[in-house]
């Protein structure tokens, strides 16, 4: 029988958790230096890091209202960084709806059916997602450009050619989710088979209710990666109306000044969606990656 000494425990104790609270220290330190700079008067990256004066200016143009400044000057919000944060989140929730029905109707084919070349085109799939995807703009660019002259909506500066080009991001997905459903016990599916169900009622009314828990995964990963997402949308987007925030925010750093709080200020407010919607989802994301992972 191990017998634990009560001095020596309550050391170890404090040892992890004094760990614990400097590397979370760690971690919030970059996001206190910028919502430091996002109250400071003025545009300065430099200073204290508890300001010394609190200013709501670069907050106030941020949310789109304009600001009177103590001498009495009225300064108007130079960027509509509302439209952007609604773009993004807009573009985020279409694109991850559409990832995820791709990638779990395509895992549940690779997971169940067999089918020549099934495990070639697993294996390329895998190989493909390895490769960054900043690699592909100028194939994007001239794709969506040369569609943009048959069908307009789908051209350069189309919300719908940015959405589209991301259903690429489903190759990851559909291993995530295969793993997942891997795990589910193939009695199921017989069961099912022998009660009459073709393999689309299977998949709708035994799959999908056992897999809520990954499918939260998936769509939280999908859109916290497309929110802020930047080589694709800084190719495709170029009027100032139809960015995203992460493409938008690079308009407050230009060559003549630096507007360090306003974009602090705008780079806050684009963490506010992907913090709700991982609040939203955060009861399934524990069970859903551990599952996801079992087999493969």
């Amino acid at each position: 029988m191990i017998v634990e000494h009560p001095r020596s425990l309550l050391w170890r104790k404090i040892l992890a958790h004094g760990f614990l609270i400097c590397f979370i220290a760690l971690i919030l330190f970059p996001f206190l230096i910028v919502l430091s700079i996002s109250f400071r008067p003025g545009n300065f990256s430099t200073g204290d890091l508890i300001p010394r004066q609190i200013s709501l200016e670069h907050w106030s143009l941020a949310l789109g209202i304009p600001y009177q400044m103590p001498n009495g000057a009225v300064l108007q919000p130079p960027f509509p960084v509302m439209l952007w944060l609604w773009n993004s989140i807009k573009i985020g929730m279409i694109a991850s709806a559409g990832i995820l029905m791709l990638s779990m109707t395509a895992a549940y084919a690779f997971s169940r059916m067999r089918f020549k070349g099934r495990g070639f085109i697993l294996d390329s799939l895998l190989i493909i997602q390895m490769f960054p995807a900043a690699l592909t703009v100028i194939a994007l660019y001239t794709i969506f450009d040369a569609l943009g002259n048959v069908t307009p909506i789908f051209g350069v500066d189309s919300h719908w050619s940015l959405i589209l080009s991301y259903l690429s991001a489903i190759t990851l997905h559909i291993w995530t989710i295969k793993g997942y459903f891997d795990s589910i016990d193939p009695a199921m599916d017989k069961a099912a088979q022998i009660d009459g169900a073709t393999p689309w009622q299977t998949f709708r009314y035994v799959f999908l209710p056992m897999s809520v828990p990954i499918l939260a995964v998936v769509f939280v990963l999908s859109f916290i990666f497309l929110v802020t997402e930047y080589p694709a949308a800084a190719v495709l987007l170029r009027e100032t109306d139809n960015m995203t925030l992460a493409v938008g925010a690079r308009q407050y750093l230009y060559e003549q000044r630096y507007l360090w709080g306003d974009f602090a200020a705008a780079a806050i407010l684009s963490g506010l969606p992907i913090t709700l919607v991982f609040l939203l989802a955060q009861r399934y994301l524990v069970s859903g990656l551990t599952e996801g992972g079992v087999k493969g």
